[in-house]
C-alpha cells in the first residue's frame, strides 16, 4: 500500500499589521495620555503584547513604561474587576 502524498497547507495568511507610532511620528507615547493609553490594555488590565497591537519592539518598550508610570501614578487601574 503506497504511502499517501503529503498535502500542502492552504491556511489564511494574515496581513502585516504596522506600528501606528512608526507610520505617524508625530504621534507621542506619554504616560498622561490615558485614553490612548488604553487602546493597549486589555479588558481585564493586561498589557496587550506585540502580536496582538502590531507595534514595534521600540514602541512596545516605551508603551510599557508609559502605562507603569501611569499606574504608578493612579492615572490607571493595575486590575479591572
Amino acid at each position: 500500500m503506497p504511502a499517501p502524498a503529503p498535502q500542502k497547507k492552504r491556511g489564511m495568511r494574515r496581513k502585516k499589521r504596522v506600528c501606528s507610532f512608526c507610520v505617524s511620528p508625530a504621534e507621542q507615547i506619554n504616560y498622561k495620555d490615558v485614553a490612548k493609553l488604553r487602546r493597549y490594555v486589555s479588558e481585564r488590565g493586561k498589557i496587550l503584547p506585540r502580536r496582538i497591537n502590531g507595534n514595534c519592539a521600540k514602541h512596545q518598550r516605551e508603551l510599557t513604561i508609559a502605562i507603569k508610570r501611569a499606574r504608578h501614578l493612579a492615572l490607571m487601574p493595575y486590575t479591572l474587576d
